[in-house]
C-alpha cells in the first residue's frame, strides 16, 4: 500500500533587530522546490497552516513565520506595533532565509505586511495567493469600517477591540459563517487565546488594531501595484466572513483579470473545514511556478 507523502517540518528561530523570530518549514523532497512563503493572520500565528504544511511541504518549500506580537516569535521590551513594523521584521526575516523568489500567501493580517513587502521588493513575488486578505474597500463589512474607525483616546474604542481578544471573540472568528462548526477543531483558537493571554500581547494587538486605518489608506497604492506587475495570482475566498466579505475577493479582478478565483460557503478561517479542497489548488498553482 502506497501512503501520500507527509511534510517533514523543521521549527526554527532567527534574530532579526533584536526580535527572535520563530518559523516553521517544510523539508521538501527536492531541492529546486517552489517557495510558498506563508504570512499569518490575526489572532493567529504559523501554527494556522500546520495541516497545509503536513499536506504540500513534501512538494514544496513552505515557509511559516509568527510575527511580533504573535505565536512564539519574542520582541524586546518597547517594540512599537505597526504593520509598518511588521513589514520590516518580515522583510529582514526574508534576508536572513536568503530568500530571493518566493510565492506569497496572504491571510487577513498577512495582506497589509505582504503588499508592503510586495512594494518594497517586486522582484521578490513569484504569484500571490489570496485567502481572504483585504486590499479594496469593496471588501470592508459595516462591522470592519466601524473597527478601523476606532481611534485611541476615543470613548469606549479599547474596550470594543479588547472585547475581540477573549475567548469567545477568538473562537467566533473561526466559526462565524461556517456552515458546520463540528469541522472546526477548537485546537486553533485555544491555542490563539493561549498567545493573547501572554504579558503584553493584548497591548500589542490593541497598538495594531488602532493603527488598521493605515492599511486601508494603502488600498489604492497596493491597487497600482497589483495593475503594474499583474503577478499570477490564485484567490480562495471564504465567502461568510464576516470582516471581509465575497466582494474583497471579486474585486481583485479589477487589476489582475487573469487571477484564478475560487469563492467557498465558509467564513474568515477557510483552510479550517476546506483544506481538501484548497490545498490541491494551491498545489496546480505552485506546479506552475517550478523553475
Amino acid at each position: 500500500m502506497t501512503f501520500p507523502s507527509v511534510a517533514r517540518t523543521a521549527h526554527r528561530y532567527l534574530d532579526v533587530d533584536g526580535v527572535r523570530v520563530f518559523y516553521r518549514e517544510s523539508i521538501p523532497d527536492r531541492a529546486d522546490a517552489p517557495v510558498l512563503l506563508l504570512l499569518h493572520g490575526f489572532p493567529s500565528a504559523s501554527h494556522q497552516f500546520r495541516r497545509l504544511i503536513d499536506v504540500l511541504g513534501a512538494r514544496y518549500r513552505l515557509i511559516a513565520p509568527d510575527y511580533p506580537g504573535f505565536g512564539h516569535t519574542e520582541a524586546p521590551d518597547g517594540f512599537a506595533y505597526s504593520f509598518d513594523r511588521l513589514a520590516d521584521v518580515t522583510e529582514g526575516f526574508v534576508r536572513r532565509l536568503g530568500l530571493t523568489r518566493f510565492v506569497m500567501y496572504v491571510f487577513d493580517f498577512g495582506a497589509p505586511v505582504g503588499f508592503r513587502l510586495a512594494e518594497r521588493h517586486p522582484e521578490w513575488i513569484a504569484g500571490l495567493i489570496v485567502q481572504n486578505g483585504n486590499a479594496y474597500e469593496d471588501g470592508l463589512s459595516d462591522g470592519a469600517r466601524d473597527f478601523i474607525a476606532l481611534r485611541p483616546g476615543q470613548d469606549g474604542a479599547e474596550e470594543t477591540i479588547r472585547g475581540l481578544l477573549t475567548l469567545q471573540g477568538t473562537r467566533g472568528q473561526y466559526e462565524s459563517g461556517v456552515a458546520d462548526t463540528a469541522a472546526i477543531a477548537p485546537d486553533g483558537w485555544t491555542l490563539d487565546q493561549h498567545f493573547l493571554d501572554l504579558p503584553g500581547r493584548k497591548e500589542a494587538q490593541v497598538a495594531l488594531a488602532f493603527d488598521y486605518h493605515s492599511n486601508v489608506e494603502r488600498y489604492g497604492a497596493w491597487e497600482a501595484w497589483l495593475r503594474e506587475h499583474t503577478p499570477p495570482t490564485l484567490i480562495v475566498w471564504g465567502a461568510n466572513d464576516p470582516f471581509f466579505p465575497a466582494p474583497g475577493a471579486h474585486a481583485y479582478l479589477r487589476d489582475v483579470p487573469d487571477a484564478e478565483l475560487h469563492v467557498f460557503d465558509t467564513g474568515h478561517f477557510a483552510l479550517e473545514d476546506h483544506l481538501p479542497e484548497i490545498a490541491p489548488l494551491i498545489a496546480a498553482f505552485l506546479d506552475n511556478r517550478r523553475p
